[in-house]
């Protein structure tokens, strides 16, 4: 094939936004219900709405949710975990009510909770089914009518029929917040993790277990510096859980004697951050094998504890693992991606201690040559921290990538630089359509895992304590200064773009007088640090306490780091891109910052999509995003 020189930028792509929405979903978590499997499917094409699909043993996919149903919560706002199955019964939250429903084999979806007096005032998630299966537990979140906002949002645990409508019975109430409600197998406890503010579930979180017969709770785990996620009972009354307790994520084992002993220890990344209810990193064979997901250096992968207790890498390609459930006695399911695919569902049976993967619901089919196809590359770079002292940040790189075009002799190609959200979140690893829109031009990308991001250990993600606002600033800065130096990109063509926390850092990052970049895209991000103190969600209300200080005792440095104080340093070209019903970051945000470049007749577009909230689902928006 005759390659042909066009300027970096300008390489013609088959990769447009409608491609980019073409047949595209959102994979979510995945269950296993006897030789069923089922998994979430978010549609743009849809509305965005969530579709429940069934795979049978003998192959067979069906849609399970009819026409304007939505299996999604809001719990959190970040909801999760809005669905589960047992015997062919699904359980779901409904996104447009977010009342629970029970979905019975040939029936139609019957409503278990009550009408709300606020709408959407009652939500519910992270459920399950007693192992009688005469009841749910699950969380339920409730914002009541009137209300004075985060102050007045309760988190409780309740327990309902599961087979018709009840009001539920409240089993554990008091902390600022509840999640995991897992019963026992013999039905008598339950085990739950739950925080209150200031802390979010990434700083410290507490595991309990609760007698539901005396109410006696029985502390296992956390406390200051400590988080506990993911409890898991065992058949023997034994519970496995992930704590950081090392720096690390790991894996430890419970016992009613009041043992903790450790199950797996690795300088790796088993648990992620609770931004989502239900997340599923492990799953226990018969054998007691425990095949689980790890990160570690920028990339996630699959590992196994074989009975013997020694700990192994499976030699698999997937870069990015969702959710894995046990799937029989010796497999697991799993949604997983690699550098160069999409998310997919897939099953790994062992046999005789060798997976083999069996590819249930496979990525699109996108017909890319591979040669087109950028794969991230992980790179570190010296920065600071938030006292000036010397550290490494990390990244990944995602170089131009074309089959046909080059770019002429002796020039470098612009750079992108990306910043994920949370900020407590990560840069992933996996095919984005969204980055190779750029790379199949001519771009090259920087996907910034600045301090404070997961994957790293809990050093790494508490170096942005006190610190948002400056050492991700200061590590995107960084990348894009190393990369220049090192010959991979041309220095003097930055652009830079993010979304919520990282709309944040965008702005920050522009509004310096030394700013490195050219222009940028700032995606519902945060301009005014004090209003989103006051304003936002419960789940988020009390981040900034840790991220930037108590308010407003510290109200001086809030002004400091809010990019709308700061607008006359503001010199540089920005589109602004905001969802009209976003709680997280409310449209307010992106308002003050677009009206007050305009006062200073600096280069703004400003975009608003109805109907969308934190993060685009319509296909509809989803391209016009891109486009703009």
């Amino acid at each position: 094939m005759t390659i042909s020189e066009f300027p970096f930028g300008s390489w013609p792509t088959p990769i447009t936004s409608e491609f980019v929405v073409t047949a595209a979903v959102r994979l979510g978590e995945v269950r296993v219900d006897g030789t069923d499997i089922y998994w979430s499917e978010g549609r743009p094409t849809e509305g965005g709405r969530t579709q429940i699909v069934r795979r049978n043993a003998d192959g067979t996919v069906t849609d399970l949710l009819p026409e304007g149903m939505d299996a999604r919560t809001a719990v959190h706002e970040y909801g999760g975990a809005a669905w589960w199955v047992h015997d062919g019964v699904l359980w779901f939250a409904n996104w447009a009510d977010q009342r629970l429903y029970r979905l019975a084999p040939g029936g139609g979806p019957v409503p278990l909770t009550p009408v709300p007096a606020e709408p959407r005032g009652l939500r519910y998630g992270d459920g399950e089914l007693a192992p009688d299966g005469t009841a749910v537990v699950a969380v339920r979140e409730s914002h009541p009518a009137g209300g004075r906002g985060a102050i007045d949002v309760r988190n409780e645990i309740v327990r309902l029929f599961a087979d018709r409508a009840s009001l539920p019975e409240v089993l554990v109430s008091g902390p600022d917040f509840v999640v995991a409600p897992r019963l026992s197998p013999d039905g008598g406890s339950l085990a739950l993790v739950s925080w209150d503010h200031p802390s979010m579930p990434w700083d410290d979180t507490v595991l309990r277990v609760r007698d539901l017969t005396t109410g006696v709770d029985t502390v296992v785990a956390g406390g200051p510096g400590e988080s506990v996620l993911e409890p898991r009972w065992q058949a023997d009354g034994s519970l496995l859980f992930l704590s950081d307790r090392t720096g690390w994520w790991n894996l430890y084992r419970w016992t009613p004697d009041g043992t903790v002993a450790p199950m797996i220890e690795l300088k790796a990344e088993i648990g992620m951050p609770a931004w989502q209810l239900g997340s599923a990193r492990y799953a226990v064979l018969d054998d007691g094998s425990i095949v689980f997901a790890r990160w570690s250096d920028g990339y996630d992968g699959l590992g196994i504890r074989r009975p013997d207790g020694s700990v192994a890498d499976l030699d698999l390609p997937f870069s990015a693992i969702s959710a894995i459930e046990r799937a029989g006695a010796a497999a697991v399911v799993m949604v997983a991606a690699t550098a160069a695919t999409e998310l997919g569902v897939y099953r790994i049976e062992f046999v005789d201690g060798t997976p083999h993967v069996e590819t249930l619901r496979p990525p699109r089919e996108l017909g890319l040559d591979p040669d087109s196809v950028s794969v991230p590359e992980p790179i570190s770079f010296a920065s600071v921290d938030g006292t000036g002292a010397p550290r490494t940040g990390h990244a990944l790189f995602y170089p131009p990538a074309s089959s046909r075009y080059r770019g002429p002799a002796g020039e470098l190609p612009p750079l992108l630089v990306v910043i994920h959200g949370g900020p407590t979140g990560s840069a992933v690893p996996m095919l984005s359509l969204q980055a190779q829109y750029w790379t199949s031009r001519g771009f090259a990308v920087v996907d910034v895992n600045y301090g404070g991001s997961t994957g790293y250990g809990r050093n790494y993600r508490d170096l942005l304590e006190g610190a948002w606002g400056v050492v991700d600033v200061a590590d995107c800065i960084a990348a894009a200064r190393w990369l220049g130096e090192h010959g991979r990109v041309d220095s003097r063509r930055l652009a830079i773009r993010g979304g919520s926390a990282g709309g944040y850092t965008t702005l920050a990052a522009l509004a310096r007088t030394d700013t490195p970049f050219a222009a940028g895209a700032d995606h519902f991000g945060v301009a005014d640090l004090e209003a989103l103190a006051v304003e936002t969600h419960k789940f988020e209300s009390r981040y900034l306490d840790r991220l930037v200080g108590e308010y407003p005792a510290r109200r001086d440095i809030y002004r400091e780091r809010s990019p709308i104080h700061h607008v006359d340093r503001l010199r540089k070209p920005l589109i602004v891109l905001q969802g009209s019903e976003d709680e997280v970051v409310p449209p307010n945000q992106s308002e003050m910052i677009v009206e007050a470049l305009r006062a200073q007749r600096v280069p703004v577009a400003f975009l608003v999509f109805e109907g969308e909230q934190h993060g685009f689902r319509r296909a509809e928006n989803i391209r016009r995003a891109l486009d703009a």
